[in-house]
């Protein structure tokens, strides 16, 4: 599955809102992304197009499985490498930012291997 790192971004946001609010309304995935409102309706009218998303009668968010498969596999690596970077020391604003900057480009193999690492010490 290819995906922009952007479009993983705005579905991490979604799955974030989704599980800290329960609905997931387009102003707060620009408010999360410190990004406009265009923007993220540009964002969103691809990601419906690719199936990654939909929206309900009230005009809520609603990610779709394959949207959800992503969101969630970009968000275990988030809260994972910020864990472990913290783990190492590092403060958790950078821990938070260094995360975000490398979790769309570890491949599958090396971040099983942070897992498999990390859960030795968990």
């Amino acid at each position: 599955m290819n995906i922009h790192e952007s479009a993983e971004n705005y579905l991490e946001a979604m799955l974030m809102l989704q599980e800290e609010r329960g609905y997931i309304r387009s102003i707060d995935v620009a408010e999360k992304l410190g990004v406009s409102k265009p923007s993220v309706s540009y964002a969103t009218k691809r990601l419906r197009e690719s199936g990654y998303i939909s929206l309900d009668p009230a005009g809520m968010i609603v990610l779709e499985p394959p949207g959800l498969e992503i969101a969630e596999r970009i968000y275990e690596r988030h809260k994972l490498l910020t864990e472990l970077f913290i783990g190492l020391g590092v403060s958790p604003d950078i821990a938070l930012q260094d995360a975000c900057k490398i979790e769309h480009d570890l491949s599958v193999e090396t971040f099983d291997a942070i897992r498999r690492h990390a859960q030795q010490y968990r």
